[in-house]
């Protein structure tokens, strides 16, 4: 009996164990400390978060409103994060050369599982992405955001927004169709009349030769993955509203 009574003793320290103990020793290990309930404590949690440092400690309820930011910041991010996944996705698949681009990009359309779905839902989000980026900046304008003490909030602002249009257009570039083709040549075009760096610029970005090369896409493509995306998707830091 007193070997049942042992058994029974441990199968209730282990029920305990398992109903109260495990969890909060579960939360506890991936939250060291109480819930901040004083407001010095919850700005000691964002400044200390490696995440949420980057954000302002407090900002103004009113400055926060749908009827006053439209929620368009957060359309812009989910549409970047549309753009993220869905071009990892085409990545797979695309090859950055003249002589196979288009027909990769056939492949997507007509032979890759939902190819298709997956190219038109990263051409529409490119195109959304600007038009919002586009209406956020004007919001700011209009509302007066980019007033002391946040003028570098608008310089960042402003470079987020060069870098959204470089990405749709080296995008566009990148099937290599005649719509393709037309628009390196006026692109580069234009960049050629800079002053000084003009022609190099465009020698640069049209590869290794005047004329267009089997490897005329890969600078458009190096450009858009390893230079734009990454300095658009960069945490930049902003002072409080």
């Amino acid at each position: 009996m007193k070997g049942i009574a042992d058994i029974r003793a441990q199968i209730g320290r282990v029920n305990q164990l398992m109903g109260r103990e495990l969890p909060q020793r579960l939360y506890r290990s991936v939250f060291r400390g109480n819930y901040p309930s004083t407001v010095r404590q919850q700005l000691g949690a964002v400044v200390n978060n490696l995440i949420l440092h980057v954000h302002p400690t407090r900002v103004y309820e009113r400055s926060i409103k749908a009827k006053t930011t439209f929620g368009l910041g957060l359309i812009c991010f989910y549409l970047f994060i549309i753009e993220w996944i869905t071009g990892v996705f085409l990545m797979f698949y695309y090859e950055p050369s003249t002589g196979a681009a288009y027909g990769r990009i056939l492949d997507l359309h007509y032979t890759v599982s939902f190819g298709r779905v997956m190219r038109n839902l990263h051409r529409w989000a490119a195109e959304a992405m600007v038009v919002a980026v586009a209406l956020h900046m004007c919001r700011v304008f209009y509302t007066g955001a980019y007033k002391p003490p946040r003028e570098f909030n608008w310089v960042l602002g402003v470079i987020l927004f060069l870098l959204t249009l470089a990405l749709s257009f080296t995008g566009y570039l990148l099937p290599w169709d005649q719509l393709s083709f037309w628009a390196v040549t006026v692109g580069t075009n234009i960049v050629s009349y800079a002053p000084v760096l003009g022609p190099k610029l465009r020698f640069l970005l049209r590869a290794p030769s005047f004329a267009f090369s089997f490897s005329a896409a890969t600078p458009w493509a190096a450009l858009r993955c390893f230079a734009f995306t990454p300095c658009t998707s960069s945490p930049f830091p902003r002072s409080p509203r």
